[in-house]
C-alpha cells in the first residue's frame, strides 16, 4: 500500500493518540512489530489473545498492527467492530503456503483424519479445520484427542514435527514453513554459542529441528519472555523474530539478549518482511480513513469461528498463558 498523503511535519504519535480517542479505537501490536509501534499500542502480545483482549473492550475500532490472518481472527471474534490493518499486503508465508482450495483437496484425500491447524492461516483455512491451535495450546489439545484418531497438522511442518517428536503422535504434516524461522542457520548459531558458551538458547517451535535441537527452551513468544525473566544468567540467545527483544530489554534492562543469526551471520535477515510493512504513517492513515478494513462473509466467519471455539473449549486453561504479553497503558 502506497501512502499518497504528505505527512511531513506531523506529530504522528500525537495524531494517532487523538484518532484513537475520537474513533474509540484499541491499538494492538504483535511482538514482531517495530518498537515505536509496540510502544504506542494498548496491548502487545501474540495473535489470538490480542484479538480476545480487543473483544473484551468496548472499543468500536480495532487497529491490528500485525499481519492479515491476525486481523481476520480479530474480525471473526468481534464481527460488530471495525477492524483495520495498516497495510493489507502484510501477509504471512505460512498462510501463503496453504491455499484453501489445496487444503480442502488434501482433506478430501484423507477423510479419516481431523485437521488441527495452527492459527497462522487464513479465515478460509480455519473454516476447513476442526480445531485451531496456538504454539502454547497445541500439546494440551493433542493430549485430549483419542490416540487412535488420525490427525492432519498444518500449515507449519516445523511446529507439527516438534509436536510429533515431543508427544509421540503420528501427524500428517502440511509442508508449510515460516520464512523467518526457517532462515536461522545452525552453523552460525553454533559459532555464536561458542562466543557465549554459558548463554542458553530460547527458540520458537516454528524453527527447524536442527535449531530446536540446540535450544535450552522451546516455547511460544510469551513463553520465551517468561524464560528470559526466570533464567539465572544475564545473557540469552533468542531464536525468533528479533523485534521481541524490545519487550525483553524493557522488562529486563540488566540482561543481554542476542538475536540468533541467519546464514549471513546476523539476525537482520530474520526480520519478518510482512510485519515490517506496518509503519506509524500507515497506522495514522488507517485510523484516519478507517481503511484498509477487514471484511469476512458471515457464513465463512461462522465456520471459521467453530474451529476457534473448539480450541478455546479444549485448551481454555492454556490460552493466555503462553500467548499473551502484559497489557500496556497507553501513553506510558
Amino acid at each position: 500500500m502506497t501512502i499518497q498523503t504528505n505527512l511531513t511535519g506531523l506529530d504522528l504519535r500525537a495524531e494517532i493518540d487523538r484518532l484513537r480517542r475520537e474513533r474509540n479505537a484499541v491499538i494492538l501490536a504483535h511482538y514482531y512489530q517495530k518498537p515505536e509501534i509496540q510502544d504506542i499500542a494498548d496491548f502487545v502480545g501474540d495473535s489470538l489473545d490480542l484479538s480476545r483482549k480487543a473483544q473484551a473492550t468496548d472499543a468500536d475500532v480495532i487497529a491490528f498492527c500485525g499481519v492479515r490472518f491476525m486481523a481476520e481472527t480479530a474480525k471473526i471474534l468481534s464481527p460488530d467492530k471495525v477492524v483495520i490493518l495498516p497495510d493489507m499486503d502484510a501477509g504471512c508465508s505460512l498462510e501463503d503456503s496453504c491455499p484453501p482450495e489445496q487444503f480442502a483437496e488434501f482433506r478430501a484425500q484423507h477423510p479419516d483424519h481431523i485437521a488441527l491447524t495452527y492459527i497462522n492461516c487464513s479465515a478460509a483455512v480455519k473454516a476447513l479445520s476442526d480445531v485451531i491451535v496456538t504454539s502454547s495450546s497445541a500439546e494440551t489439545i493433542l493430549a485430549k484427542i483419542d490416540p487412535a484418531q488420525k490427525i492432519i497438522f498444518g500449515p507449519d511442518r516445523n511446529l507439527g514435527g516438534y509436536l510429533a517428536r515431543k508427544t509421540g503422535r503420528d501427524l500428517l504434516l502440511w509442508p508449510g514453513v515460516c520464512i523467518v524461522h526457517e532462515a536461522f542457520s545452525e552453523t552460525e548459531l553454533l559459532k555464536l554459542k561458542a562466543q557465549y558458551p554459558t548463554a542458553p538458547i530460547a527458540a520458537h517451535p516454528e524453527c527447524p529441528a536442527v535449531i530446536l535441537d540446540h535450544a535450552d527452551y522451546v516455547g511460544s513468544t510469551r513463553g520465551i519472555l517468561e524464560y528470559a525473566q526466570a533464567m539465572a544468567g544475564d545473557t540469552l540467545i533468542v531464536a525468533t523474530e528479533p523485534h521481541i527483544i524490545h519487550q525483553m530489554e524493557k522488562a529486563m534492562p540488566g540482561k543481554r539478549f542476542i538475536g540468533a543469526p541467519g546464514a549471513d551471520g546476523n539476525c537482520n535477515c530474520n526480520i519478518c518482511p510482512y510485519m515490517a510493512l506496518n509503519t506509524m504513517e500507515k497506522l495514522y492513515i488507517a485510523l484516519r480513513d478507517l481503511e484498509p478494513r477487514i471484511e469476512i462473509e458471515e457464513g465463512l466467519r461462522l465456520n471459521a469461528k467453530k474451529s476457534l471455539d473448539a480450541m478455546l473449549s479444549l485448551a481454555s486453561g492454556t490460552v493466555g498463558l503462553g500467548d499473551l504479553g502484559p497489557a500496556k497503558v497507553t501513553g506510558d
